[in-house]
């Protein structure tokens, strides 16, 4: 039986995740603020630091796979709580974590990131901030941008900072692979958050879906649980974009 970890498992496209996986047969270790097997705020240092102790004793130093998928949505009204936890809970279990991937031999790890890192205003210097891992500057860099800005430059340097370890010999080379899933918008508490708020409301009832609609949180997680499996054991540093053809329609020419 396959250990997973999930962070962000108790709501959501997380608790969509979690219950596919163990469907599938996994022994799934959540974690979360609540309703986990490990408790654990990932928006703080210390908070990162328990989780990653808590899954190493739930697995036993042999994880099969990580699922990052904890986040906070553009909405809420402490900014810097979003940079923490959407790059740094993030990246820090990923790397805290990597040993025991490692032991697992051929392990895989994704991280739920959007397409608003596509969209015009997620490229800023939030990103490189990020990229180089202080958080502190991050905090306050995020303190003077808007919710929308923080939210997609986290997840943009979420993404690079996967695209450029994914191939790299402690990841790739040591039979882990890294991989992102690039949501558009999914009925989670998350997006009504967003959607009851005056100003995102708007812009993402606005915001083009080509399928119609929004997505389901099994959406999602059908797709996660195909890029942790064999399956896919050739797909490594990719971002999947699960949006309703948003990313095609905005980017056609690009790919």
């Amino acid at each position: 039986m396959p250990s997973i970890a999930v962070t962000g498992s108790a709501s959501g496209i997380g608790a969509a995740i979690a219950a596919r996986l163990a469907r599938d047969g996994a022994e799934v270790i959540g974690i979360d603020l609540r309703d986990a097997t490990v408790i654990a705020d990932l928006s703080t240092p210390e908070g990162r630091l328990a989780a990653i102790d808590g899954v190493r004793q739930a697995c036993a130093g042999r994880l099969d796979a990580l699922v990052a998928c904890a986040g906070l949505g553009p909405h809420v009204t402490d900014h810097a709580a979003i940079a923490s936890v959407n790059y740094f809970g993030a990246q820090e279990l990923l790397v805290g974590l990597r040993r025991d991937l490692a032991a697992a031999e051929t392990a895989s790890a994704v991280v739920i990131s959007s397409n608003s890192t596509t969209m015009p205003g997620a490229e800023s210097p939030l990103v490189e901030a990020c990229l180089e891992g202080d958080e502190t500057i991050v905090r306050q860099m995020a303190a003077t941008l808007t919710g929308s800005q923080v939210y997609a430059g986290a997840k943009l340097a979420l993404t690079q900072w996967l695209r450029r370890t994914a191939p790299t010999a402690e990841w790739a080379g040591a039979g882990i692979r890294l991989n992102a899933v690039a949501a558009g918008p999914v009925r989670t508490p998350l997006l009504e958050g967003g959607l009851s708020h005056a100003i995102y409301g708007p812009a993402i009832r606005n915001f083009p879906v080509p399928t119609g609609g929004y997505g389901d949180a099994d959406d999602i997680a059908a797709v996660v649980a195909f890029l942790l499996s064999g399956e896919t054991r050739y797909v490594c540093g990719s971002v999947w974009f699960i949006d309703g053809g948003t990313d095609a329609l905005v980017r056609g020419a690009k790919y």
